[in-house]
């Protein structure tokens, strides 16, 4: 074999590439086979490249597509609720974020490929990294790349996308004359024939040389008028003046599609920056700006940030002298250039239709200075993008926290009388067993559910910081094949981003003495919008909610979750926190939860303490209202105390469990009270017509009927299943009570009732509490067991 045919080899066995006259993508999820015929000697550079089916069939088709950056997303500041993909496409139009995934040039990246490189790490890729990115993946080293402005507009060139959304230019360093710091972003655009719509240049760049710079590229720099039809300034970011008159202006969207379909017609291969100033109403004043970038680059300077380190420097600055206004202005800003971008893509595929025909294939034609011309056709099969997102979707989501636990067992000890020592003491160190495990509740949950789910898809929702103990969560997360893409990783630009953890002090039985737990990462954040979306887009038939977010984010997950149709579970995680759920109403507003029949929450898993904390905080914050009453009249029950002491206990009676229980059906329609050594005290709001009402061997456990023919409450249900077998090997008690809700709802997203799950939950977690992890990896041995209590009559 030739060094040549090697290379060809390895090319087509390490990245997948297509090669040869009529090449194929690999198989991969998400991609669909694309033909690339070559005309060159030079061919095999253009043959690296990936496409999207959507995206290749959107060039074939002549369809509207804009070009998106991936480097906002795996570098940038501005979270992941930017939905600029939807913004594209609800302004017409196809995204394509392009990147560098795995050594791969890609363009047409999916959500989950974007959110690995987020989580696994990505380098910043100019026009300069692509070669050492790519050549990497071909002898095996596999990066990701998340690509600036610079590298995606050659990746977009390469694929045929004409227009780029983004949100500000790289342009001349205020000193540039003598330092030469330059953006590659003003040279690409004096090579690359993309049209590019910004906000300007960042607002702290020396404007006029940036300008001066992109004339003698030969650069065409023209900025939206808004309306206005004399002095139209360049815009400077955050705000809409910069006191610099812009070189041209275009008044609409059809004007700038004229301009970049000349520019391909004439065949001029340098870009278009074409600058849309920010919306006035998210602008900040141009006297504001100016003294906060007056002051941040005075101070980057004399500090001796230079090169790469300016940058952050100064956005970090000036974040902190405009009291935060930067960011969410700069959100917005790249939101509406994207928007924009959509509009003018929509409006240059209009003209393009007079230019050939929609069957044809997407043809176009690359060079860059010193190498023959490319002609690339991309002849695509039909689009899978379908079958895409149906991937999407998930039976079981899980919102939760994911934490790195340590469990300090106590090694036990004698006093000076010879008697067992079975605490730890206080004030001193204590001999211990310590382990480290990877938990949170709604980890646990979440890996529990995935370990005897069948075919049912298992995802989890929550967040970690760049840190060691992140890294660590999603290193164990891959390797138990736990589905990890919806998890938020924070960067050290947003305070408190420590990855949760928690450390459990046990005493030498293996009971809980006292526990610490750093969970600041889910109170101190919020991104309302991404919830939404992550529900909207997995489609889960159940989701489970913990109590580890702030009462806000508890609310909002569970109106995405009844909004888009699923079934919500809530895990109260402690005392504490399991009020949240019965948060006091804001000040003339309604109570946060609807109750039956439209409940807003179908099943809840509390302990004796958990339950007795809600129940607390639902009297305190006035809950039993009138409609509360209406649905508990509903149950006829009077002088119940004899009932409650038959089916449970009277010592459980006696702590007013049953009652409590009671008490919340109306909000919780399904509540499992764990009672640890005692049992699970299963209490159920039925329905008219419900098989537990007619069933004989149920009938002992029918607290009350309805005999009025109420419409939606046709009985209570209340049985104490006792545990399923005494555990005298325990190891660990983190992470039981976890198990045994992953396990319930696993059964529950298969079509199985709750009154026939119970024992396989428990046994689920008697396997836990005899392994040193928080959810036992003998779990997968109870498949059979689950899949036989779902199909139970």
């Amino acid at each position: 074999m030739t060094a040549r045919q090697h290379l060809l080899s390895r090319v087509h066995h390490v990245s997948s590439a297509l090669l040869g006259s009529r090449l194929k993508c690999a198989r991969q999820p998400g991609f669909n086979t694309v033909q690339r015929r070559l005309r060159s000697t030079d061919s095999q550079l253009a043959s690296l490249l990936k496409v999207s089916p959507e995206v290749a069939d959107a060039l074939a088709t002549n369809k509207p597509v804009v070009a998106l950056e991936s480097t906002i997303y795996t570098h940038g500041a501005l979270g992941d609720d930017l939905y600029l993909e939807d913004i594209v496409r609800k302004n017409g139009a196809v995204p394509a974020v392009c990147g560098i995934l795995a050594g791969v040039p890609t363009v047409g990246l999916s959500t989950e490929e974007v959110a690995r490189m987020v989580h696994e790490g990505a380098k910043k890729a100019s026009r300069r990294d692509l070669a050492y990115l790519v050549g990497k993946g071909l002898t095996g080293t596999k990066i990701h790349g998340g690509t600036t402005i610079s590298g995606t507009m050659v990746l977009s060139r390469l694929a045929g996308i004409r227009v780029f959304g983004t949100g500000g230019l790289g342009g001349v360093h205020k000193g540039g004359e003598n330092s030469m710091d330059i953006s590659a972003d003003l040279t690409e655009l004096g090579r690359t024939r993309v049209a590019v719509v910004s906000s300007g240049c960042k607002g702290f760049l020396d404007i006029p040389r940036t300008l001066e710079f992109l004339e003698t590229q030969g650069v065409l720099v023209s900025t939206f008028a808004d309306g206005r039809q004399e002095n139209v300034d360049f815009p400077a970011f955050w705000a809409r003046e910069s006191g610099i008159k812009s070189p041209s202006v275009v008044q609409t969207e059809v004007e700038a599609a004229a301009m970049i379909y000349a520019q391909e017609q004439l065949n001029i291969e340098t870009g278009l920056l074409l600058a849309n100033p920010i919306p006035e109403e998210h602008a900040i004043s141009r006297q504001d700006m100016e003294h906060a970038i007056s002051v941040a680059v005075r101070e980057a300077d004399e500090k001796g940030f230079s090169g790469a380190e300016n940058t952050p420097y100064i956005l970090r600055r000036i974040r902190e002298l405009t009291e935060g206004r930067s960011v969410p202005a700069n959100k917005f800003l790249v939101q509406s250039n994207v928007k924009r971008a959509a509009k003018v893509a929509v409006e240059l595929s209009k003209l393009m239709d007079g230019s050939r025909s929609s069957s044809q294939a997407a043809a176009f034609t690359i060079q860059s200075p010193g190498t023959p011309k490319v002609k690339v056709e991309i002849k695509p099969e039909p689009s899978k993008v379908t079958q895409q997102q149906q991937s999407n979707t998930a039976d079981i989501l899980v919102a939760g926290s994911v934490a790195l636990d340590l469990s300090c067992d106590y090694a036990g000890g004698v006093d000076a009388e010879g008697n067992k020592v079975v605490s730890p003491l206080a004030h001193v160190s204590n001999p211990s067993h310590i382990t480290q495990s990877v938990g949170g509740v709604g980890h646990n949950v979440a890996l529990a559910a995935h370990k005897v789910s069948e075919e049912g898809k298992v995802r989890l929702c929550s967040m970690i910081g760049d840190d060691i103990a992140g890294a660590t969560i999603l290193a164990n997360l891959e390797a138990s094949g736990l589905d990890a893409t919806c998890i938020r990783k924070l960067g050290r630009e947003y305070p408190s981003t420590r990855t949760a953890q928690y450390v459990a002090v046990n005493d030498a039985d293996k009971n809980l003495v006292m526990a610490m737990a750093d969970m600041a990462i889910f109170s101190n954040h919020s991104f309302p919008i991404y919830w939404n979306s992550t529900v909207a887009a997995t489609k889960p038939k159940w989701l489970v909610v913990d109590g580890n977010w702030a009462e806000t984010d508890i609310q909002t997950w569970i109106e995405a979750g009844r909004k888009h149709g699923a079934r919500v579970a809530f895990e109260p995680v402690s005392a504490a926190k399991s009020e949240r759920l019965f948060a006091a109403p804001k000040r003339g507003g309604q109570l946060p939860l609807r109750l039956f029949p439209h409940a807003s929450v179908d099943l809840a898993s509390p302990n004796q303490y958990e339950l007795q904390a809600m129940h607390s905080a639902a009297t305190r914050n006035e809950y039993f209202t009138h409609s509360w009453f209406e649905v508990i009249d509903t149950f006829g029950m009077h002088g119940s105390r004899d009932k409650f002491v038959r089916l449970t206990s009277a010592e459980i009676t006696d702590m007013g469990l049953p009652q409590q229980n009671i008490q919340l059906l109306p909000y919780i329609p399904t509540i499992i009270t764990k009672l640890g050594d005692k049992g699970a005290l299963v209490t159920m709001l039925l329905k008219p017509g419900d098989p537990l009402l007619r069933d004989v061997h149920h009938t002992p456990y029918i607290l009350a009927r309805n005999y009025n023919d109420h419409p939606h409450v046709g009985g209570v249900y209340m049985r104490l299943f006792p545990p399923v077998e005494t555990v005298e090997d325990v190891v660990s008690v983190n992470g039981v009570g976890d198990t045994f809700l992953g396990v319930l709802v696993a059964g529950l997203a298969m079509g199985g009732r709750v009154e026939n799950l119970v024992d396989v939950a428990q046994r689920a977690a008697c396997l836990s509490l005899r392994s040193y992890e928080s959810v036992s990896m003998e779990l997968v041995g109870l498949k059979s067991e689950l899949r036989l209590a779902v199909e139970r009559e």
